[in-house]
């Protein structure tokens, strides 16, 4: 996006589309800026985030915000902007749809997403309509409805400045109380307790209106929404069909606590004080049930869930990030944030210290000017040092999962920070192609990343990264900065070669055809 500094009013609105995007999909700055979007031929459209394709199906979130200069919060949504995100679902997700003047930010997204739907992906679309005011009218809701109602795979959702504030105030406390049906099983184990029960789906429901996500762990924020998932959609059909049976189809909700105490002279039906309360398995279920009994209050009592409760003392942080990482391994969550405190962090952390640098092992740290977070490092790492460039880009939940060991293990911090620093350079020139770039610029930062690095080694005479330490960490730096932009020129020469020998020198190759060939790294032999 280019804003003129002096334009405050588009400055204010820009900036809290960024908040929006951040905060609703809990994305770290780097990753929220690149959402963006808005300026001329946008659809209406200022931000745009695609997830990775998971059993068939990728995520797709667009949002629209409108910032009012008048901060008396009565306007509503306006109906032209939801007609705008009507017709950007219509368009951007339809292959044989004409684009027309589309700016190129958007465009580049657009054809990553069609190329999806041609390789048989199906697109389930979030679309979130923020402002600082009220959601859309009666009348939007209708144009809503006409165009939506059958199609299951778009869902709408409104938020506003109150959203925002409700979410930055997660982290306080939250006591509630419990009311479990039944027997239950209550203990203690290795200084901790734990209780073990069943609880009706209806609490779950009335606690979740009441806090909501207060109670979700960061890692477990971004629910998928009902329409979005298919494990969500099935939850809500046996509600609505098998109420009685939930409980067995279910796999229960983990909650931690400080503290909780219950009537022990009862038998059954316990009523439990928690206080400090956290739900850091099962947040998908209880957000659907929140909106699923929203839509079917004459959900049957019997309708229940299983649900573990864990006291665990104030000095257990670390037993609580084990905890959550272990009940949501097989989950689409992000793991950053879990591993921040794995032996393996801290100590590229001291490693990456000695070079000058900051690493930022969790989100919620201060950013500073040689700062380096987590996740660049993994996508840095795996496209320079490991040459996996298709895996760096399109394969993000798997870093901090399945690839944590293959990226992590054995790093250093000065094979850390070069990589960081290649990949920087790469990216910078996909968000700002220069005019005379070709268009797979646009695609291609992680292969760039790996020719640059190769040719920083060869230039000094290494045979791999390896043999990159703190030792010679200073002189490949400084030839990196002496001869960047050569080795990225000559990349990017390397890459269009590359992909006319793949093509066998065609000279049209769309933009959905490049997205394709990054994503599925077609190159990678042709490189080599």
């Amino acid at each position: 996006m280019n804003i003129n500094p002096n334009d405050t009013d588009k400055l204010k609105s820009a900036l809290f589309t960024f908040i929006c995007i951040k905060d609703i999909l809990d994305l770290d700055e780097e990753t929220a800026l690149d959402c963006l979007v808005d300026g001329g031929g946008d659809f209406g459209t200022d931000a745009v985030y695609i997830d990775e394709e998971n059993d068939g199906e990728f995520s797709v979130v667009l949002i629209q915000s409108k910032y009012a200069k008048s901060l008396d919060g009565n306007k509503n949504f306006p109906q032209t902007g939801i007609e705008k995100l009507i017709k950007a679902v219509q368009y951007l997700f339809n292959p044989a749809a004409d684009l027309g003047g589309i700016n190129m930010r958007l465009k580049a997204k657009v054809e990553d997403i069609r190329s999806r739907i041609r390789d048989g992906q199906i697109p389930q679309i979030r679309v979130i309509a923020c402002n600082n005011g009220l959601k859309w009218n009666r009348e939007a809701q209708t144009d809503i409805d006409r165009e939506f109602q059958s199609v299951s795979q778009v869902s709408w959702e409104y938020a506003n400045h109150e959203t925002l504030l409700a979410i930055r105030s997660r982290t306080k406390p939250v006591d509630a109380v419990l009311r479990l049906k039944g027997k239950a099983v209550i203990e203690d184990m290795n200084f901790s307790r734990v209780c073990i029960g069943r609880i009706p789906v209806k609490e779950i429901a009335q606690l979740m209106r009441q806090h909501g996500e207060k109670l979700l762990e960061r890692n477990i924020r971004r629910y998928l929404g009902l329409t979005g998932n298919r494990v969500n959609q099935d939850i809500q059909r046996t509600l609505q069909h098998e109420p009685d049976n939930f409980y067995f189809y279910n796999n229960g909700l983990t909650l931690i606590c400080r503290s909780f105490s219950y009537n022990a002279l009862q038998t059954s039906d316990y009523q439990v004080n928690v206080t400090d309360l956290q739900i850091v398995n099962g947040g998908q279920t209880s957000m659907t049930l929140m909106n699923a009994i929203a839509d079917f209050s004459d959900i049957s009592d019997n309708a229940s869930v299983l649900v573990r409760i864990y006291e665990l003392p104030k000095e257990q942080n670390d037993l609580v990030m084990k905890i959550t990482h272990a009940t949501n391994s097989q989950n689409p969550v992000d793991l950053k944030d879990l591993r921040a405190n794995d032996p393996q962090q801290q100590r590229l952390e001291i490693s990456i210290a000695e070079l000058g640098y900051t690493y930022r092992r969790k989100r919620s740290q201060e950013a500073g000017k040689n700062d380096i977070t987590s996740g660049t490092v993994a996508e840095a790492v795996l496209s320079v040092v490991k040459e996996k460039p298709q895996q760096a880009k399109f394969f993000t939940k798997e870093h901090f999962g399945k690839l944590y060991g293959e990226i992590f293990d054995n790093l250093n911090g000065a094979q850390a920070v070069l990589s960081v620093l290649i990949y920087r350079m790469a990216e910078n020139r996909r968000k700002r192609p220069q005019e005379n770039d070709p268009d797979f610029v646009r695609y291609a930062s992680c292969f760039i990343a790996m020719q640059i690095g190769r040719k920083l080694l060869a230039d000094l005479g290494l045979a791999s990264f390896d043999l990159v330490n703190h030792q010679n960490f200073v002189s490949l730096q400084a030839r990196l900065d002496e001869k960047g932009e050569a080795y990225l020129q000559a990349a990017i020469q390397d890459i269009r070669q590359a992909l006319a020998a793949l093509y066998n020198d065609s000279s049209e190759i769309s933009l959905q055809q490049l997205a394709a060939t990054f994503r599925r790294g077609d190159l990678i032999n042709y490189l080599k």
